[in-house]
């Protein structure tokens, strides 16, 4: 609305996320404006049929170098589209929408899934997601808080 003012936080080049929806409290994400979507890693997917709708069951890793941990999440199919990583390589990919918390910011986001075991971030967060958000500081990091910080 004219005359109001919105304040635009800022971020560091990784943060801290939350995707309460998916029961998953804290993620590092690496904030990536080179990627125009967001990623999760899944390291398995399946997809199902509920009451008609397309799901997919998924599990993330949620802790970097760590794949004794899972979470086992699942989520309505928002699309399937295909993508192509930073090496070139193009991959379809289930789309699924969540939201996302970062800070005191929650709004909801799109996600693709696909296999991150090899990546250093489990998450990307994408120029899209970030859009009218936040700002981002490539020199700093956890600018909004940290992992141990209560939410």
């Amino acid at each position: 609305m004219k005359g109001e003012e919105k304040t635009i936080q800022c971020l560091g080049w990784r943060e801290w996320v939350s995707l309460g929806a998916l029961g998953v409290t804290q993620l590092k994400a690496k904030i990536d404006t080179g990627a125009r979507t967001s990623a999760l890693h899944a390291h398995y997917l399946e997809p199902f049929s509920k009451e008609g709708r397309d799901m997919v069951r998924f599990g993330i890793h949620p802790i970097q170098k760590r794949t004794d941990l899972s979470v086992d999440c699942e989520a309505p199919v928002y699309d399937q589209r295909y993508v192509t990583d930073s090496g070139g390589h193009r991959e379809k990919r289930y789309v699924i929408v969540t939201p996302v918390t970062l800070g005191n910011t929650t709004w909801d986001i799109e996600l693709t899934l696909t296999n991150r075991d090899t990546m250093r971030f489990r998450m990307l967060l994408g120029r899209t997601a970030l859009q009218g958000h936040f700002l981002v500081d490539p020199s700093s990091s956890y600018l909004i808080g940290t992992r141990d910080q209560k939410r």
